[in-house]
């Protein structure tokens, strides 16, 4: 680095000397601001948005054929997680967990420490500016001070003044600034992707433990039934009308139904675990679900006529602003060719006596700008190259977002189309089944038919009525995670504004 410095000192004195330094000073700072003021240019490359490498429009075919239908639902990002979550309880549960989450709350904490830290690099453009009072009494020797006898000397001063002070010519600190703006507005980007992300993993817990309670219900309903069956065999082979085989038929679905209460207890209950967990706190017994049939239908949500919709995802944003950041570190590394320019600067008192220090004749003042130049250093041509190379890394982590994205919405849209057949059938499929077991039941006990082919219309009965309930899960389940991965589910927002008032 070559150096040059500049320095002036001024033994004049009295008050008129005095006054003039302090002018002189003064006239220096003020033109020293206006030049940083008029200094706005940087050496950021001009930013330009990457293309999306993702088809324009969605996918289609015979399994997004009833997709085409909720086009003109609203948009996932123009409903409140309160519109579309319409059940109360599970609204409050969602509020709750929204206030207490830890994972929200370590994301929201980061949002806090980057605005800090860009209030930092942002203060970086202005002087620092410092009251420093010293005093000094020193004794020399009389060889060392050059007289007959030992020196006593003191210097007391109070000086306001500013020290080290680089000016942003070539904007390498407006750089550096731009970069921990986009990274703030980043995190917060990740603050409303965790926000949606705990609102639907809230909904997904609190449906499956619905569904889970729902099977328990339906297996305490067949154990009943069952029981009610057992008796009756029991009853029937006492007076020679029934079969120890039978008997023993019936006892395996009675025995089966029991285990399926075992295990849906347990599901259940790891289910309200889970949701505890999530929410940050015990949810109440008033909050939880009855049964999946119980709860409101959710609505409809538009993935959008195009693909572009994704670009307002929170965590392509967030994507999107940690190239921005990029982008803008090579500003900062380009700015290091050029010369750097520095001033210290102080006005002030000095006196010998501390009586004197506020005299007519002790004003002092100093102003020392200083230009630093590199010559040779090669590390600074790696160090751009490091920059280049972040911002291509940074491309692609955008662009991969993108693809991700795409692929989670087609594949979300894929399984709607295709989950209403499938409830239709499985609806119907379960209707069919509980005639066949009615019918078989009264064939039984009218003695012209066996109980194997009234326990196989049972079995047949439980297992449809099991799959409607996790059909109709998978639906709901369906819903939540088209609303998540469109956007649905964040705050507003504000960040582009904020960007906007934050330059």
């Amino acid at each position: 680095m070559l150096a040059i410095s500049l320095s002036h000192k001024d033994g004049g004195r009295g008050a008129a000397s005095g006054m003039f330094a302090a002018r002189r000073a003064a006239c220096t700072v003020r033109m020293a601001l206006a030049l940083v003021l008029l200094s706005g240019c940087t050496m950021i490359p001009k930013y330009e948005r990457p293309p999306a490498p993702v088809p324009a429009a969605w996918p289609g075919g015979p399994a997004y054929q009833q997709t085409a239908s909720v086009q003109q639902a609203p948009l996932a990002t123009g409903l409140k997680w309160r519109q579309f979550f319409t059940d109360e309880r599970l609204q409050e549960v969602i509020a709750t967990a929204l206030q207490n989450n830890r994972d929200l709350r370590m994301a929201a904490l980061n949002v806090e420490r980057a605005r800090a830290l860009y209030r930092i690099q942002r203060a970086e453009l202005l002087p620092t500016v410092d009251a420093v009072g010293s005093g000094q009494r020193q004794r020399q020797p009389a060889d060392v001070a050059g007289k007959d006898t030992a020196q006593t000397t003191s210097q007391y001063s109070v000086k306001l003044g500013i020290a080290s002070w680089e000016i942003d010519f070539f904007g390498r600190i407006r750089s550096l600034k731009r970069r921990a703006l986009e990274q703030y507005l980043a995190t917060q980007e990740a603050r409303r992707s965790a926000q949606i992300l705990l609102v639907s993993a809230v909904a997904d817990a609190y449906l499956t433990l619905a569904a889970d309670r729902e099977n328990l219900q339906l297996a305490q309903s067949t154990l009943e039934n069952q029981q009610a069956a057992y008796h009756l065999i029991e009853r029937r082979q006492e007076v020679g009308l029934a079969s120890e085989l039978d008997l023993r038929q019936a006892q395996t679905r009675v025995d089966a139904a029991r285990v399926d209460i075992a295990r849906f207890t347990g599901l259940v209950a790891q289910d309200e675990n889970a949701l505890n967990l999530l929410a940050g706190a015990p949810v109440p017994a008033r909050l939880l679900p009855d049964a999946l049939s119980a709860l409101p239908p959710l609505p409809e949500v538009s993935p959008g006529m195009s693909s572009d919709v994704l670009l307002q995802r929170p965590d392509i944003l967030q994507a999107e602003d940690q190239l921005k950041a990029a982008n803008a570190n090579i500003g900062a590394a380009r700015a290091t060719f050029f010369p750097r320019v520095s001033l210290t600067s102080a006005i002030g008192t000095a006196s010998t006596e501390l009586s004197g220090l506020f005299g007519n004749d002790s004003q002092t003042w100093n102003f020392a700008p200083q230009i630093a130049m590199p010559i040779f250093d090669a590390r600074l041509w790696s160090a751009l190259k490091v920059t280049q190379v972040e911002r291509e890394t940074a491309v692609a982590r955008y662009e991969g977002a993108i693809q991700s994205a795409f692929r989670d919405v087609a594949d979300a849209l894929a399984r709607r189309g295709i989950l209403g057949d499938q409830m239709k059938a499985q609806g119907s499929l379960t209707d069919a089944a509980a005639i066949a077991y009615r019918l078989s039941m009264k064939r039984y006990e009218k003695g012209i038919g066996i109980y194997l082919n009234a326990l196989d219309a049972q079995r047949s009965l439980y297992a449809a009525q099991q799959g409607l309930i996790a059909i109709r899960l998978a639906e709901l389940t369906n819903q939540v995670q088209l609303y998540a991965i469109l956007g649905g589910g964040g705050d507003a927002a504000p960040m582009r504004a904020t960007q906007n008032a934050a330059e």
